[in-house]
């Protein structure tokens, strides 16, 4: 007598597989499509979603960031309900001379919208976006490197010793 399994039974075996592999790859999608929500943490990746193919993405707040519109290539793709308020702080790191106060663009015109603008943050497709460094609420959100997520400090003064470090270490 031979040991081994029918057609039937590999069959049922193989459809089984098949709805398991059907249901598990329908549960990653909907969580992959699931909306989240844009912070400081995930601005790039927010972003980045709502980009779909459009080569530019943009996230602006008006007046007292009490509003914020996602733009993609000029048009305005949907409203974000603002997680901040005006009290955030930007700036630049130079090499040369540390961290540089910096001032967002007080206009947008893009057509028929003219507002005051509390700020802005572009994302390319690529990935590479504005180099900010935001501080908010005690904490420090640095956008300032092309290739990693956000990085979050406690101190502004911690995100400048990194920096210092990052700079000697390139010099040696």
């Amino acid at each position: 007598m031979k040991k081994g399994f029918s057609l039937i039974e590999l069959m049922i075996v193989i459809m089984i597989i098949g709805v398991v592999y059907t249901l598990a790859i329908s549960k990653l999608k909907n969580v992959a499509q699931e909306e989240i929500s844009p912070s400081f943490t995930n601005l790039k990746e927010y972003l980045l979603l709502q980009a779909k193919e459009a080569k530019d993405v943009k996230l602006l707040c008006f007046d007292d960031c009490s509003s914020c519109s996602v733009y993609a290539e000029g048009t305005k793709l949907k409203d974000v309900e603002s997680w901040f308020d005006n009290s955030i702080e930007l700036y630049h790191y130079n090499f040369l001379q540390g961290v540089v106060s910096f001032e967002n663009p007080s206009f947008f015109n893009e057509e028929d919208v003219q507002e005051n603008v509390c700020f802005s943050f572009d994302v390319k497709q690529n990935g590479i976006s504005d180099q900010l460094i935001v501080v908010y609420k005690d904490k420090v959100y640095d956008y300032t490197d092309y290739f990693e997520g956000t990085k979050v400090y406690n101190y502004l003064e911690e995100l400048v010793d990194v920096k210092e470090k990052l700079s000697q270490e390139a010099l040696q």
